[in-house]
């Protein structure tokens, strides 16, 4: 594989832990676990609305799904609850390794963009501004621009013609396996950062990451011996 001159990042997961949200889905529904049947739907309901042609932001979409898993659990979601979420989905940390990885690759001369599916904030700092990563990188794409959520092929479409590269100088990194088979289709190199749970999908047929590494000072190390 050439290595890749445009690291293109996933930010939700994969730079900023969302295990950050546990607490409020611990409250509510009495298991931390129902975070991730929560981050699972948001997902499917992201890609659903892109196939059928509708758009709503991100945080939006959250809220709807935590309203809806409260109907199916009997749990009463509350306008406070709801703005607990979304002032958690700004306001997640960093994970331990990333600042020390996208130092290592920004220094050997990466690019580094961030391409997420959470929209700018107009009020105030997003995810990776209040976690400290966003010094990192040189632009910050999100796929509000498109009115379409990864991994639609038009969102890496987008994020090449802004940068003006060709996909083939691109690695999509993400710890979703549906953001780099995304990727790839459109000619991205992809690295999957294997965070808890999200390990590759072992299937015949599917495209599978070119890189798999446990964290980002892994995937640096990889990719600085690499060049």
């Amino acid at each position: 594989m050439p290595t890749p001159s445009v690291l293109v990042f996933d930010v939700n997961e994969t730079l900023v832990d969302i295990e950050s949200l546990a607490p409020l889905f611990g409250e509510k529904f009495g298991d931390e676990r129902v975070l991730r049947e929560w981050f699972g739907q948001l997902v499917m309901y992201s890609m659903t609305a892109t196939f059928t042609d509708n758009y709503v932001t991100f945080p939006v979409l959250a809220q709807g799904v935590l309203r809806m898993l409260g109907d199916i659990y009997r749990v009463d979601i509350t306008d406070d609850d709801l703005s607990r979420l979304k002032t958690g989905l700004l306001t997640m940390p960093a994970h331990p390794d990333a600042a020390e990885g996208l130092s290592a690759l920004r220094d050997n001369g990466f690019r580094l963009i961030t391409l997420t599916n959470s929209p700018p904030n107009p009020n105030g700092p997003t995810a990776l501004q209040s976690s400290g990563l966003d010094r990192f990188f040189e632009q910050q794409l999100s796929v509000d621009a498109c009115s379409a959520f990864k991994p639609a092929p038009a969102v890496y479409r987008y994020a090449c013609k802004t940068l003006q590269v060709a996909p083939a100088d691109c690695m999509m990194v993400a710890a979703h396996v549906w953001d780099t088979l995304g990727a790839q289709h459109v000619g991205f190199s992809s690295a999957l950062i294997t965070r808890p749970g999200n390990p590759p999908l072992p299937v015949d047929g599917l495209p599978q990451p070119d890189i798999v590494v446990s964290d980002l000072r892994e995937l640096a190390a990889r990719l600085i011996e690499g060049r």
